[in-house]
């Protein structure tokens, strides 16, 4: 038994020794039957927030919030706690949707690029532990290797691209990784212009995700903390918002045409300052 089936089983069984149903433990805690039933299943690993939920209702003195923590330590690896089952969803998804209104996805980063990021929101970081968060945004992107991976679908601001502080052969080297990466992958990317400045999902990132033996779920994330969001109703919603989202857009070839002009101008404005 892996250990997600083990914690999940254990949770079966003090559930069901308080003589709750999952509807019951759920209540107050802003997740879903459906999630809790899958964590009972092995299926997903019990996020941290739950494991204090769960700790409460069923008197359990924190131990799924130990185990959790334990859990999510040996598998960090460089990513913040609140993110550390993203990677493993992303790996498990059917499809990838994802709207990045804030910075270009992880899934799209260069090493560089990321280094440069932390450099300005994150200027006290230690060396180390800013190499150490650079190589596993990386890792992630080993997700594009497999035969397997999801279907990608992803939109952006254009003022990613245009109003940056990083370098121009930093954003030169990112702009041509992405698109060798959405052309390679017979992906998809859309950029929503500077000139659209009111639209749908303005304020915030959003990650949808589909699977072949789950419900959907959206993942979405704000300085130092995330949300797993799996209430059908809500998900739907965002499943609407992001469909508008797309109609704003620029369609796809014109997306991929505007950064290949914002790579051309990056790239000759680094050899200029050479």
């Amino acid at each position: 038994m892996d250990v997600p089936s083990f914690y999940g089983a254990e949770l079966r069984y003090r559930r069901e020794l308080a003589g709750l149903t999952l509807e019951q433990l759920t209540e107050g805690s802003f997740r879903g039957i459906s999630f809790l039933s899958q964590i009972e299943r092995g299926e997903r690993r019990m996020p941290l927030d739950l494991a204090r939920h769960v700790d409460k209702v069923l008197g359990t003195d924190g131990f799924f919030e130990r185990r959790c923590e334990d859990a999510a330590k040996a598998r960090l690896s460089g990513h913040p706690l609140y993110f550390v089952d993203v990677p493993d969803l992303e790996k498990e998804a059917k499809t990838l949707e994802e709207w990045a209104p804030h910075m270009i996805p992880g899934l799209l980063q260069t090493g560089d690029y990321m280094r440069g990021l932390i450099r300005y929101e994150d200027p006290y970081a230690q060396p180390e532990t800013a190499e150490k968060r650079v190589r596993a945004r990386v890792a992630r992107a080993e997700l594009w290797k497999r035969p397997d991976r999801p279907t990608y679908w992803g939109i952006l601001r254009e003022s990613l691209i245009r109003n940056t502080p990083l370098s121009p052969a930093v954003m030169a080297e990112q702009l041509g990784h992405i698109l060798d990466l959405i052309r390679s992958t017979q992906s998809v990317l859309q950029i929503v212009p500077e000139t659209t400045p009111w639209h749908p999902l303005r304020n915030g990132m959003a990650k949808i995700m589909t699977f072949a033996a789950a419900p959907p779920l959206v993942w979405t994330e704000a300085h130092l903390k995330g949300q797993v969001v799996d209430y059908p109703a809500t998900v739907e919603e965002y499943r609407r918002l992001y469909d508008l989202l797309r109609a704003v857009a620029l369609p796809p070839e014109a997306s991929l045409s505007l950064i290949e002009d914002a790579a051309r101008k990056y790239k000759h404005e680094a050899q200029q300052g050479d």
